[in-house]
């Protein structure tokens, strides 16, 4: 009894810790959401409260009407997120799918080699990547984001332990049904790995999207910008910082996160049947 008395007291402790952690975590991203419909003079005011004292509609207006660049700046940071996730999910769903299925010469080594690279820090490989796209005429464009990111190792290494559990059984009973390798992995594999692959889309998404010093490395004229880029000189336009406005359009920059993990919020709570139905 006594045991048990106490196990409810640490667990209400722990509750109470976790829900102030809670509190701490999403009170400036609500305060965030809620100085977005605050004008200028009640966020400058200092008041921290959660309810706008006067309530507007006009940070949005002039970030999505009068702004003129700004839906540039999304739609390009759409463009990049969806081609390059979209690359990034076949090639390394693909390369995973080999490194554990397809016996060739040097597999254990090209292995081991990607293990090695995982260490190499990313800001090392800034300048390398600058010179050969330079050299190759693909600075300022769309390329010289999407190239250079278009595998990533450590989902290669995640859709390689995947595939290592992958039954082979499935794999046989399509053979005998007259499929080739390629018909196997497109028709049958990659359905079956839609869990590995969106967890793999919600990171490389969120990865593309919220890129920074790339796009400000890579990237000179304005038109072309990412939102994070563009929200740098959003920020300091009209000769000062307008909270106001920005909050509206940090806001707005977080919609297509959210929207991607209700998408795929069902595939990171759900098993895989691996037991060879169609």
């Amino acid at each position: 009894m006594k045991a048990t008395k106490k196990e409810k007291i640490l667990k209400g402790v722990l509750y109470a810790l976790l829900i102030i952690y809670a509190v701490g975590t999403f009170y400036p991203f609500i305060w965030a959401i809620a100085a977005s419909f605050k004008p200028l003079k009640e966020i400058v005011s200092g008041d921290l409260s959660l309810i706008p004292q006067r309530f507007t509609l006009g940070n949005y207006q002039y970030v999505l009407g009068r702004s003129s660049l700004f839906t540039r700046w999304f739609i390009n940071s759409v463009i990049i997120s969806v081609i390059g996730t979209a690359i990034n999910i076949l090639l390394n769903t693909m390369a995973g799918y080999a490194l554990a299925r397809l016996n060739f010469p040097g597999r254990q080594r090209i292995y081991y080699g990607f293990l090695a690279l995982m260490m190499v820090p990313a800001q090392v490989l800034l300048i390398p990547n600058y010179l050969i796209l330079m050299n190759l005429g693909l600075l300022d464009s769309f390329s010289a984001l999407i190239l250079p990111a278009a595998i990533n190792i450590g989902n290669i290494f995640m859709m390689r332990q995947f595939f290592l559990s992958f039954p082979k059984d499935v794999e046989e009973a399509a053979s005998i049904d007259g499929l080739g390798r390629f018909q196997t992995f497109f028709r049958i594999v990659m359905p079956l790995a839609k869990p590995s692959i969106a967890t793999q889309a919600v990171f490389i998404f969120m990865g593309f999207w919220n890129e920074f010093m790339k796009p400000m490395l890579y990237l000179s004229t304005p038109s072309k910008y990412t939102l994070t880029l563009g929200l740098q000189t959003f920020q300091s336009q009209n000769g000062g910082v307008r909270w106001d406005q920005t909050m509206a359009a940090s806001v707005i920059t977080i919609i297509p996160i959210i929207i991607l993990y209700l998408v795929f919020n069902q595939y990171f709570l759900q098993g895989v049947r691996m037991d060879g139905e169609k």
